[in-house]
């Protein structure tokens, strides 16, 4: 009958101590379950991000920057003009991938945008405040018909439509293009981050 009551004294004894050792490790179990999925929540590496990553991967200047659903596709010419480089950025995560590095270019092909005043990231900036949005591409445009040359740049509004524009690579002067309704097959990316300052 003794033996009963002590081992009866001791489970209880365990129960009382381990109890809230127990309780305690369930509630900081739960407690990580309910802070893990927005500790991993996904943020949209920006077009300015793009660039830093690409530009400290592969230094130069930028030909062009182009977002293509989990990829910013990101072009960059050395500042010699020799080398070219295809860089991936990857939207969530911002590493980056040499798709393709080329190191014997035509200086003269390059000539215009290594002389530009005005820098992809610039031009960004500039559109997004001429039509406040997400940066979704800019691309160099140098035409040989006497036609200043310029950045092609798309802002992607918080109504959905696509606004492009060109910034002048001199004066960095913004002019729209147009506006229409943004690409169907990425409509999902339209969320991205916006906050494009330097």
């Amino acid at each position: 009958m003794k033996r009963n009551v002590f081992v009866t004294a001791a489970v209880s004894v365990t129960l009382l101590v381990a109890g809230p050792v127990a309780t305690s490790a369930a509630a900081a179990s739960a407690d990580t379950a309910r802070t893990t999925p927005a500790a991993a929540a996904r943020v949209d590496v920006t077009a300015e991000q793009a660039v830093a990553a690409a530009l400290k991967d592969y230094p130069g200047v930028v030909e062009s920057l182009d977002r293509d659903g989990n990829v910013w596709h990101v072009d960059v010419i050395t500042k010699d003009g020799k080398g070219h480089a295809e860089l991936e950025v990857d939207a969530a995560t911002s590493k980056v991938t040499r798709e393709n590095v080329d190191t014997d270019e035509d200086p003269s092909e390059h000539k215009d945008l290594l002389a530009a005043k005005v820098t992809a990231e610039q031009a960004a900036k500039a559109a997004v405040a001429a039509h406040p949005g997400t940066v979704w591409t800019v691309e160099w445009d140098s035409d040989d018909d006497g036609q200043a040359a310029s950045w092609h740049v798309e802002v992607r509004g918080s109504d959905g439509k696509t606004w492009d524009g060109s910034v002048d690579a001199t004066t960095g002067k913004v002019t729209a293009q147009s506006d229409s309704d943004s690409d169907s097959d990425s409509t999902s990316d339209s969320d991205a981050d916006s906050d494009q300052n330097n």
